[in-house]
């Protein structure tokens, strides 16, 4: 058996488990003191109950990865100045619980009751159904969307004398997206651009031409949903890196890198889906540097890179190198319904990709991305009013959640189209149940995460009108909080009245 400590305070060992595959990851007794905090002050009761309840709160949270072997007993009692009794007593408990799981030959692995679960399809009902769909962030189309397609449809007939197949897209789109990257400081060419079906398309499509079943591909914890699906669907194994409350842990991200080796890094760095962040210039630069060399493909979608909340951010200059692939869509920015978007990549790797696509589908129909080309190419009318549109529906989605639900956390993030709501209790899964019987469709933390991490958050967005938000609000409160003495939340002593965001 080989051991090896790494800085963040995680080990990894060469020794095979009982079903045949690499062990787990093992955290320090140092780490984990680290990361408990102030776990004795935080609950009243015996010793052990604090540890338990500090560490089951560290797991849910996803801030301490599932399958991870937690330090002995003995180390971990000299680390935090308690009995090994009191530790015996807490792993006890946790096992009992669910949270942990002791193996003859791994120890004491971190874990969940119901490790499979993370929730229902985010789109599961149509528009005319009643419900309110207080699960997926997008917004309808603006006024620009239709004057983009008319346009695009009077230039369609010019493609009418080819046969209408353009596996890496119609010039004019691809210049759109290059003359995007070339105002941002990196050179970029229509050799650099492949059209595809949307963001998750083009995940897809670098799955399956650059990972292999098995691989590990590492992710933001929590990430975007329909990412985590891809990945599994392409028989991968999710490399979870949990976030901080204040963004990115580079030790954990390049610790991971280091140790695991990942072949593809699916990262969102701009405006993070579902938490907002924005990812330090100095972990991008680390991450591109620890990449160098090695077979790790880094990944940033930047779907959400558009949507900042207040003055336009001062985003470091793009990383240009052979290992990074940028991931855009028009669903977040403009509308969900025009489903174009586009892999931006060396050239040698777009080669690679049109190859691979052949077997999946044949192209992006052209007029999508002649109207996608149109608002691309706009003076940015269209975004500056979504944005500012946007602001409002924020402040007062904020406004509501804080006057309705006072225990639950929840800050205005950097940019994106939602709140990542912290709940006092792991109910998120049970309470989106119960919404869901009264006609209000939630995104549960679960949704976002490996193995039932984050049941103590939900998405809420703020892409909806503002009676449909007061609305959402009010059933959320009166699922959480039965006892109605305190009486219904006055949404009108916020700052503007909901018909300003209709």
């Amino acid at each position: 058996m080989h051991l090896r400590m790494l800085p963040s305070g995680i080990e990894f060992h060469s020794q095979l488990d009982d079903a045949g595959l690499m062990a787990t990851r093992i955290i320090s007794a140092s780490s984990l003191l680290r990361r408990l905090g102030s776990w004795r002050q935080a609950t009243v009761g015996p010793a052990y109950q604090a540890l338990a309840v500090g560490l089951r709160l560290l797991i849910l949270d996803g801030r301490l990865p599932l399958a991870v072997r937690l330090p002995g007993e003995r180390s971990l009692a000299k680390a935090l100045g308690i009995s090994r009794t009191t530790v015996s007593a807490a792993f006890a408990q946790l096992e009992n619980d669910g949270f942990v799981q002791k193996h003859e030959r791994s120890g004491a692995l971190t874990a969940l009751p119901s490790a499979s679960s993370r929730g229902g399809a985010l789109l599961t009902h149509d528009r005319e159904s009643g419900v309110i769909d207080f699960a997926t962030a997008t917004m309808p189309a603006g006024p620009q969307v239709h004057a983009a397609y008319a346009k695009a449809l009077a230039a369609l007939p010019a493609y009418f004398p080819g046969h209408g197949y353009e596996p890496l897209g119609c010039r004019e789109f691809r210049e759109a997206v290059a003359e995007r990257y070339r105002r941002e400081g990196l050179a970029t060419s229509c050799n650099h651009v492949m059209a595809t079906h949307g963001a998750q398309n083009g995940l897809a499509l670098l799955l399956r031409t650059f990972v292999r079943p098995l691989d590990r591909v590492l992710i933001d914890h929590p990430t975007y949903p329909n990412a985590i699906d891809a990945i599994l669907a392409a028989g991968c194994r999710p490399l979870p890196v949990p976030l901080t409350p204040s963004g990115w842990d580079d030790e954990a991200i390049m610790a991971a890198m280091r140790g695991e080796a990942p072949r593809l890094a699916y990262i969102i760095a701009d405006h993070h889906n579902p938490t907002g962040l924005v990812m330090q210039a100095t972990t991008r630069q680390r991450l591109t540097t620890q990449a160098t060399g090695s077979d790790t493909i880094i990944v940033y979608d930047e779907t959400m890179r558009d949507l900042w909340l207040g003055n336009e951010p001062g985003f470091p200059k793009p990383q240009d190198a052979h290992h990074i692939v940028r991931l855009g869509s028009m669903s977040k920015s403009f509308w969900g319904g025009l489903r174009i978007g586009w892999i931006r990549a060396h050239p040698d790797l777009i080669k690679k990709l049109v190859e691979a696509r052949a077997s999946l589908d044949l192209g992006v129909p052209i007029l999508e991305q002649l109207a996608a080309a149109e608002l691309l190419l706009d003076d940015g009318g269209a975004l500056d009013a979504r944005r500012t549109l946007l602001r409002g529906r924020c402040d007062y989605l904020l406004g509501i959640v804080r006057d309705a639900l006072p225990s639950w956390r929840a800050h205005r993030p950097e940019g994106g189209l939602s709140l990542w709501a912290e709940l006092p209790r792991p109910i998120a899964t049970g309470l989106g149940d119960k919404c869901g019987e009264l006609g209000l469709h939630l995104a549960a933390g679960p949704r976002f995460g490996i193995g039932g991490a984050f049941e103590r958050f939900i998405r809420l967005p703020f892409t909806l009108p503002g009676k449909e938000m007061a609305r959402a609000v009010s059933i959320l409160a009166n699922v959480y909080r039965p006892d109605h003495s305190t009486g219904r939340p006055n949404y009108r002593n916020r700052s503007r009245d909901v018909a300003d965001f209709y």
